[in-house]
């Protein structure tokens, strides 16, 4: 559009984006939790008010006149143009498509390659500790730490998993999102963060951290059961750790191992193609998943070649919980449609959605939109339903029970490794590979 919306007159032209990373995750300090995304940048742009839309954009350049020459005050015509494309983007009604600040685009960004600059805590917006997210932020809606990372500021100033933070630096999170607030967590190396926290009935306190750059430790591995099973848990898909996981694989596989435990709970989520990579270390060909856009047309994403661990001799349980989200999900879900691995655990998060980020011009940050939705290779969408395990355990309820290793989710997946009976709660053995879904619809599991 021009300055004043009446030159209107000019060709619509199509907006191009030129994708060049796709991303589905969900976010809590390291904000990517619950979000999927794509990273974009544009190249063309739609100047004017198109002639067959001037009538519907008649009122916005009544009322943004209106403000900018009668208004009694300063106006900042900058913020007025972002909180015009904040009140778009709010009104899609999405939780996942979000309009965000200069700031807050490039940290979110900086999150999702795993390097930012901050205090090193994953937090996110829970009712209580380990509830499912939630947001704004309030009394029933705190901002949570999930997690820290080892040797991180956070870790050495005395936070741990389960702390609520009221307030940064004195100012009160209620009535911001996730993002929100974590971007107040967030800033440059040695400056310091005032940080409120209630940790159960202790009094509530302030804590002083100084912030540093953070690297997340996304792969860690170890050999279980007598060498006999390769223990590797994921907690970001970044490309570095898609990298990091097929090397780690490799090397046990080189180590003869054909038996694996792979441990995505608590993993929000990141790239689809950090995600495609890491299924395809057990996947050597066929469909990971499915993607469809807005018209309808589904393409479909297969594994990658060279995979480590795909032959037929080797045998994979996936550990999953309801912090299991959006690229841990595709993972899960081709493991467990293409019959290579056996789920334990509970019930995913449920996120069926990807995000592009795109940048806007100006100085004007950028939004984060949904634009595809994926489905597993059986065609399942299985997006605020979440994928059940084939084998749920209760932790609540095996808390108490004698544990080898003291995870009772490790427990029974390295009893499904080892032949033992799967008992209640599933088969301990796989699936055979279903039949993707036509691409007319999503299989078994209608589009809302």
């Amino acid at each position: 559009m021009d300055g004043d919306g009446r030159s209107g007159r000019a060709r619509r032209r199509p907006l191009a984006v030129v994708v060049a990373l796709l991303l589905v995750a969900v976010l809590g300090g390291s904000v990517v939790f619950l979000s999927g995304y794509a990273l974009g940048a544009r190249v063309a742009t739609t100047p004017g008010t198109p002639a067959d839309e001037a009538e519907l954009w008649a009122p916005f350049w009544d009322a943004y006149r209106a403000i900018t020459d009668q208004f009694v005050g300063e106006v900042d015509q900058k913020r007025l143009v972002e909180g015009a494309i904040g009140g778009m983007v709010d009104s899609l009604g999405d939780r996942w498509s979000q309009y965000l600040t200069s700031e807050q685009y490039r940290d979110s960004l900086q999150g999702i390659s795993g390097r930012f600059s901050g205090i090193g805590a994953e937090m996110q917006g829970q009712p209580a500790p380990g509830g499912e997210p939630c947001t704004p932020l309030g009394p029933a809606c705190r901002l949570t730490v999930v997690s820290t990372v080892p040797g991180a500021p956070a870790e050495k100033a005395g936070i741990v998993p389960g702390d609520a933070v009221l307030a940064v630096d004195g100012a009160s999170l209620a009535g911001l999102t996730s993002e929100e607030a974590t971007a107040k967590i967030r800033g440059p190396k040695g400056t310091p963060v005032t940080l409120t926290i209630a940790r159960g009935s202790e009094p509530v306190r302030d804590v002083e951290i100084v912030r540093d750059y953070i690297a997340r430790p996304e792969v860690t591995s170890r050999i279980l059961a007598d060498g006999t099973v390769g223990y590797v848990k994921l907690s970001g898909f970044s490309d570095s750790a898609s990298k990091a996981f097929a090397a780690t694989v490799a090397d046990l596989a080189g180590q003869g191992i054909t038996r694996f435990v792979v441990d995505i709970r608590g993993n929000p989520g990141g790239f689809v193609s950090a995600a495609r990579d890491i299924a395809s270390q057990f996947i050597a060909s066929g469909p990971v998943y499915f993607q469809e856009d807005a018209q309808g047309t589904r393409v479909e994403v297969d594994a990658k070649s060279g995979g480590a661990a795909t032959g037929d001799d080797v045998r994979v349980t996936v550990l999953v919980d309801g912090n299991s989200a959006s690229a841990s999900e595709i993972v899960a879900g081709a493991l467990q449609d293409r019959g290579r691995a056996t789920l334990v655990g509970g019930r995913t998060f449920g996120k069926g959605t990807i995000q592009e980020w795109l940048p806007l011009p100006n100085d004007t940050g950028g939004m984060r939109l949904t634009v595809l939705k994926w489905l597993t290779p059986a065609g399942r969408w299985i997006h605020e339903k979440g994928i059940e395990p084939d084998i749920a355990v209760d932790t609540g309820a095996a808390a108490g029970e004698a544990s080898a290793t003291g995870d009772a989710v490790l427990d029974r997946a390295l009893e499904v490794l080892a032949g033992s009976p799967a008992g209640p709660g599933g088969s301990a053995t796989p699936a055979a590979t279903p039949t993707p879904a036509a691409s007319g619809g999503p299989g078994a599991s209608p589009v809302p």
